[in-house]
């Protein structure tokens, strides 16, 4: 017999996997998003490499990365199982249709949000959902008013009204790596717009420590205070999450003596209709397949 021919055909349930690998960073977290063991995750990724000719993973001290080719099959691999969600979908989908508000903190738009409307467009693709985006106070004002179904946002102690924490991680002052912002006199601050639980709780533990400080830099999004502490002119309160997704920036060293910073949570609230209380369940879910510590979906925070 001659050589073998190659598999042309692509197993979709191994590109799913290869998705979350990307989306979640690691095999450990794209494994408990596909209900499989990192083992088996890695077993198919290995074959799928094989048929490919191709190597599409890198890994490093913080993440998996993709590699070029591997870039390239993301692009293809979402095509291919969006139209096979969406092929499913007409014969066994969802009979929820219709329109909801999703109102996010904006920062949760960039990291959250994105994820979650993925998630959705697959399972529920009949439905239409308007995302408004605004400092957490602001949007939290809004879904008090109604003016919204589904909200996201930002705490760090006590919320206002009846709500569930989805995601919890240390807040803590960030600077550029190598920089010298931390310790200049008083201490240049890059803070969010008033209104963001961040910059008050950072704002209040300056005072309650005497150190004198001065609002250099201001912006309505996290990534324009990264953009100050890049360019060492600040440090900023913010989650620890973004100093391991940025490596160009570490935590500000405790000879600095910065006062400490609370936990900050993400907290979900919804007026429980039908369609609110599924989007409400995906955003729990997506939570989970991360492996955030999540609390029970009937409590409330």
């Amino acid at each position: 017999m001659g050589d073998a021919i190659p598999m042309r055909t692509l197993n979709l349930d191994v590109l799913r996997s290869f998705v979350a690998i990307h989306d979640t960073g690691s095999f450990r977290q794209a494994a408990a998003s596909v209900h499989l063991s990192p083992s088996a995750v890695s077993l198919q990724i290995g074959k799928l490499e094989e048929q490919l000719g191709q190597r599409l993973l890198e890994r490093n001290a913080r993440r998996v990365e993709l590699t070029e080719q591997g870039d390239v099959l993301l692009y293809q691999a979402r095509k291919l199982l969006s139209l096979n969600d969406e092929t499913v979908a007409l014969f066994r989908g969802s009979t929820l249709t219709g329109g909801l508000v999703l109102a996010a903190a904006h920062d949760l738009g960039i990291s959250l949000v994105p994820g979650l409307l993925r998630r959705l467009a697959e399972r529920y693709p009949r439905i239409r959902v308007d995302v408004r985006l605004g400092a957490s106070s602001d949007v939290q004002r809004g879904f008090s008013a109604e003016q919204s179904n589904v909200l996201l946002f930002n705490d760090v102690g006590e919320p206002a009204f009846p709500s569930q924490k989805i995601w919890s991680e240390p807040l803590v002052w960030l600077m550029a790596r190598g920089g010298r912002a931390s310790s200049h006199d008083p201490l240049p601050l890059a803070v969010a717009a008033t209104g963001c639980a961040w910059r008050e709780v950072a704002l209040k533990a300056l005072n309650a420590s005497g150190r004198a400080y001065r609002i250099a830099y201001g912006s309505d999004t996290p990534m324009g205070q990264t953009a100050a502490l890049r360019a060492d002119l600040a440090v900023a309160a913010l989650p620890l999450s973004l100093s391991l997704a940025h490596n160009e920036l570490i935590e500000v060293p405790d000879t600095a003596r910065l006062p400490a910073l609370p936990q900050t949570h993400i907290r979900l609230s919804h007026d429980h209709s039908e369609l609110a209380s599924a989007v409400a369940a995906m955003a729990v879910e997506l939570a989970r397949t991360r492996q955030l510590p999540v609390t029970d979906p009937a409590s409330a925070g």
